[in-house]
């Protein structure tokens, strides 16, 4: 991703910006007294890019980052007692309000902890291979949608931007971070989307998969502590419930409606040409947006307000 993909972030009084990644824009608080940086502490803003395929679309999808932030604060409750999250503060900069948190600056695992609790996308395509997915077996005559037994850690790598994650075996993951801390990751994934289908189905979703986020901080539980979001249609699959029809793919509330588009001749793109996406009609970007705003409101059974 080069700057030439990502609008200038906004200036801020009293922060300074850090780092900007496809979706997110991080700023550090700075000291009232000396001016500096402080390093306990982030803004994590989340505006309205939208990204596929590696790629940032040209079009940003209206009130994406202020769906993100609401619902990922509205699930931090939901799961206070299955893990501690980074949320400092929501009062923030007027400019960002409603799309930014204060968080927790923690050291983040080097693990992107994804979970499946049905077979589709890349660990289907895992699955025809050679009947696993990262490394774990799963039942014979599965298809794309198939209910898997129960939850399964499906890790991946968290490759530099541009490139493709790449699966992890428990075993890579106890590699990287050690046996007891992959062993609590694995357990708070699986019990993250499990906690999350018990609440999401009774409102008429099914979470097939997610992807979640860990930092390390001495002074949590465990020392795991859930970061960046959870939950939200950028970092999993949502599926309408009473549409939930195993053999095909799934309708979606999240951004694999982006992804379908873009693979259609409607969009007239090449996903192996190297060319950048086109930018998304009017017609795409409303009905995106508006499934967000229906994943949200769905969920929380509030009104979406940006």
């Amino acid at each position: 991703m080069t700057s030439s993909q990502l609008d200038a972030p906004p200036a801020l009084p009293g922060y300074a910006h850090v780092y900007s990644g496809k979706v997110r824009d991080l700023y550090a608080p700075l000291d009232p007294a000396t001016g500096e940086a402080r390093d306990d502490q982030l803004l994590l803003v989340a505006s309205d890019r939208i990204s596929a395929f590696d790629h940032i679309l040209a079009t940003p999808v209206p009130d994406k980052g202020a769906v993100l932030t609401q619902l990922s604060l509205w699930w931090f409750e939901q799961l206070a007692d299955v893990v501690p999250n980074h949320v400092v503060s929501t009062d923030v900069p007027d400019e960002v309000a409603g799309r930014a948190v204060l968080v927790r600056k923690l050291s983040m695992l080097p693990v992107e902890c994804v979970a499946r609790a049905y077979l589709t996308g890349g660990g289907l395509r895992e699955y025809k291979a050679d009947g696993h997915v990262s490394g774990v077996e799963l039942p014979e005559g599965l298809v794309d949608g198939s209910r898997l037994p129960s939850p399964v850690f499906t890790p991946s790598t968290k490759a530099p931007q541009g490139e493709h994650d790449q699966p992890m075996s428990y075993a890579d993951v106890v590699a990287a971070v050690g046996e007891e801390t992959a062993a609590r990751a694995n357990d708070l994934t699986t019990r993250i989307l499990a906690r999350g289908n018990e609440i999401a189905s009774e409102r008429g979703i099914l979470i097939a998969d997610t992807k979640v986020e860990f930092g390390l901080d001495a002074s949590a539980p465990d020392g795991l502590v859930l970061a960046d979001e959870v939950l939200t249609p950028d970092s999993s699959r949502f599926w309408p419930a009473d549409q939930w029809e195993p053999g095909h793919t799934q309708p979606s509330f999240d951004k694999e409606f982006v992804r379908e588009w873009l693979l259609s001749p409607a969009s007239g793109w090449d996903k192996d040409s190297g060319d950048a996406p086109p930018p998304m009609p009017q017609d795409v970007l409303e009905k995106t947006r508006a499934k967000y705003v229906e994943a949200y409101e769905r969920l929380t059974g509030r009104t979406f307000t940006a």
